[in-house]
């Protein structure tokens, strides 16, 4: 009897000192995990500039919207494809009514208001943490209230958006281009929705509602770090707000910005009508041996476009230099020509290289927009720019996503159609590009004069 209590005890220790090395090894990892992340942040410059501070908010701002993503796909996407199309096409017409308020009205306030810069990035934090919650009741007692609070937390998001991309100039140190700013700052976004991610979708197996109860302390708690923002994420006493009337009115988005944009439309066009179309027709119509693994087909698809974004994000924060002006035009190109490649040889690698494609081109595509326009367009503007910006985008991307569920799900014929609509509008968009100035003779610049404000054409900015 004493040797059998002898061996239990043993046998516990050891159980006991297994469980110990092992929660001290996780810890550990955890540790080295946050270690890491913080060294990437205040990497080059960034923790001295307060950049870093901009990266760890975007990466809670990205968890908590993945928490409502997966909550909302929940309650969307899960049903056959003909009953899902309705549901998905309100959806679609939802997620513009955002801009409806956005570019009008939020872009010119927050110009008005860039002083408290940091209040109004922390306004839109805590009204999403407001709207999960009270949305995570709505869902759970299937509410109507779920429709406007979701609309809430989309005005909310695009707010944020407009205002965290006006203010990266102010924070962005001088050892990085703009480009690698704002790539930096969107990879961080990918680390948080893939750290979030599972989490969220563990609470969701609870019930939707958890997962957006999970978002409101996500977003509770980046509404702290928004605050917490450096004093210089706020515009200096100084700069002049836009008035209500003569100056404002004549404010004109730049040629450069505006050529960046409409290749931006082209690549968010193709993005929407991926998703939504590939979403419908490889459950109906999956490939030869993928009868069964139909969800598992969808992933790998619409995972290599995740995937296609996330090295895009990489390579415009590890590329030593980075022309905006040239990469918009590249990666409408490659869209273009994949495009006409995947209705030629239809087949799973070629619908997985489609993917791929976009998602690098549209990463590329948008940081070298967010510098586009954080370069060429004044500071008193500069917000209403990125609200004007963001609603054509989500413009686009809308108009693409409406044909993807309105076309036939005949493979052919619906890729055949993408592919004429992104050659078409390739084509429109270079014959409407704008042409460089004519040279200049080059100038004196005496000491009264003033280089901060730039008197002739802004060129494209580099990286």
């Amino acid at each position: 009897m004493d040797g059998e209590e002898r061996r239990s005890r043993r046998l516990v220790g050891a159980t006991g000192r297994g469980i110990r090395r092992a929660g001290s090894a996780t810890g550990r990892g955890a540790t080295y995990t946050v270690r890491q992340a913080r060294r990437a942040s205040h990497a080059e410059g960034a923790g001295d500039s307060g950049l870093y501070r901009l990266i760890e908010l975007h990466a809670f701002n990205a968890a908590g919207d993945a928490a409502v993503a997966i909550s909302l796909a929940g309650t969307l996407f899960f049903a056959q494809p003909g009953e899902a199309r309705g549901p998905i096409a309100l959806f679609l017409g939802l997620t513009m009514l955002p801009f409806a308020v956005v570019a009008p009205l939020l872009g010119p306030f927050l110009d008005r208001f860039s002083h408290g810069r940091r209040w109004a990035i922390g306004a839109t934090m805590a009204l999403r943490a407001f709207f999960c919650w009270l949305m995570a009741d709505a869902v759970a007692s299937q509410s109507l209230l779920m429709y406007p609070t979701a609309l809430g937390v989309l005005v909310s998001s695009k707010a944020y958006g407009v205002a965290r991309a006006a203010t990266v100039p102010r924070l962005q140190p001088a050892s990085l281009t703009l480009v690698k700013a704002n790539s930096r700052i969107s990879l961080a976004g990918v680390v948080g929705a893939a750290i979030s991610a599972p989490l969220a979708g563990g609470a969701s197996y609870f019930g939707a509602q958890w997962s957006l109860r999970y978002a409101f302390v996500v977003f509770a708690g980046a509404t702290i770090l928004s605050i917490l923002l450096p004093a210089r994420a706020d515009s200096k006493g100084d700069e002049l707000p836009v008035s209500l009337g003569g100056e404002s009115r004549k404010f004109r988005i730049p040629a450069d910005v505006g050529f960046a944009l409409r290749c931006n439309a082209g690549l968010r066009m193709l993005s929407g009508f991926l998703t939504m179309y590939m979403a419908f027709l490889l459950r109906d119509q999956p490939f030869p041996g993928w009868e069964d693994k139909a969800t598992l087909l969808l992933g790998l698809v619409i995972g290599a476009a995740g995937l296609g974004n996330t090295i895009g994000i990489g390579l415009g924060s590890m590329l030593r230099r980075v022309t905006p002006a040239l990469t918009v035009v590249v990666a409408l190109l490659a869209d273009a020509a994949m495009s006409v490649v995947a209705a030629l040889l239809y087949g799973l690698l070629a619908a997985v290289a489609l993917g791929l494609t976009a998602g690098v081109a549209q990463a590329m595509g948008k940081v070298s927009l967010d510098s586009t326009i954080q370069t060429s367009v004044p500071e008193r503007h500069r917000t209403s720019a990125f609200a004007r910006s963001e609603t054509m985008l989500q413009l686009s991307w809308v108009v693409g996503g409406f044909i993807g569920i309105g076309l036939p799900l005949i493979p052919r014929l619906g890729l055949g159609v993408l592919a004429g609509l992104m050659v078409t509008w390739t084509v429109f968009v270079l014959v409407r590009r704008p042409q460089d100035p004519p040279a200049l003779p080059p100038a004196r610049v005496t000491a009264d004069d003033d280089p901060g404000e730039p008197t002739g054409p802004i060129s494209p900015v580099t990286g």
